[in-house]
């Protein structure tokens, strides 16, 4: 019987690694032994993580988008700890916008729709092909791996709700280019993997009232909460060492479907 890998000694990039399921991925890698890159914006809280959980954590202003962003922090993890193990994309943006306000007689307008899709899906390939680069060059292990990288969509992707136009199509991009970014990377030893979480307790649920979050909650079948985000975390780090989880998406969302 295969042993269970462990995560010790492994380098790791979070993206959006500042907050919500990216800090608590970040934190959990770290409890884990391995050394991370927070990747989160120049404005983010990044630099105060990355110091909370000390000399194996580092911070790279970041915005996905960027090449040059990106890059350096690539190369901070190589620079800071030698190499590129893993990458975790868990930047991104939501907004909720009907595609025509036939109150206001408005359509959605094209620029947030083309901003999330850049954010969230263009970003996150953007770390995913640049990562992928960094990986190549690494020492195969005993099964001839190079690499990992997870990324986040949302039940969102699956069903999304009114006004999720562009939220959900970029999600929806996100999985949709899962399996053949698997296979592209296949020839590397480079494993690809989305996690598509339900309702969880991060900072944008954060901001509604508490009535709001108390319904949101009772939608989930079971159990009937928010999700925890260690608990995404938790999901990341079973994909990181389970070597036959490969160019799926698993949702992790208590059985929730999301209604109109």
């Amino acid at each position: 019987m295969a042993t269970i890998r462990g995560v010790k000694g492994l380098v790791g990039l979070v993206t959006g690694g500042a907050s919500g399921l990216g800090r608590a991925t970040a934190e959990r890698l770290v409890r884990s032994g391995a050394r991370v890159v927070i990747a989160d914006l120049p404005n983010s809280p990044g630099e105060d993580v990355a110091k909370s959980l000390g000399a194996d954590c580092k911070f790279s202003a970041t915005d996905v988008t960027s090449v040059d962003d990106v890059t350096a922090a690539i190369n901070t993890a190589k620079e800071a700890f030698g190499k590129l193990d893993v990458a975790v994309n868990c930047a991104g943006i939501g907004i909720a916008v009907k595609t025509y306000n036939f109150n206001k007689d408005r359509a959605h307008p094209l620029d947030e729709f083309q901003r999330v899709l850049m954010i969230n899906t263009a970003g996150t390939f953007n770390v995913i092909r640049l990562a992928a680069g960094a990986m190549g060059q690494n020492e195969p292990n005993e099964d001839g791996e190079r690499g990992v990288i997870v990324n986040t969509a949302s039940v969102a992707a699956y069903d999304g709700q009114m006004g999720q136009a562009a939220y959900s199509a970029s999600k929806g991009a996100i999985v949709g280019m899962t399996l053949p970014i698997a296979r592209d990377l296949s020839s590397q030893g480079i494993r690809v993997c989305t996690v598509a979480p339900g309702l969880f307790d991060t900072p944008l649920l954060a901001s509604l009232p508490e009535k709001v979050r108390a319904f949101l909650a009772r939608t989930v079948p079971f159990p009937s909460r928010l999700g925890a985000p260690d608990e995404y975390a938790h999901i990341v780090l079973s994909i990181i060492q389970n070597p036959m989880m490969n160019g799926e998406v698993i949702r992790i969302d208590g059985a929730l479907r999301m209604q109109p």
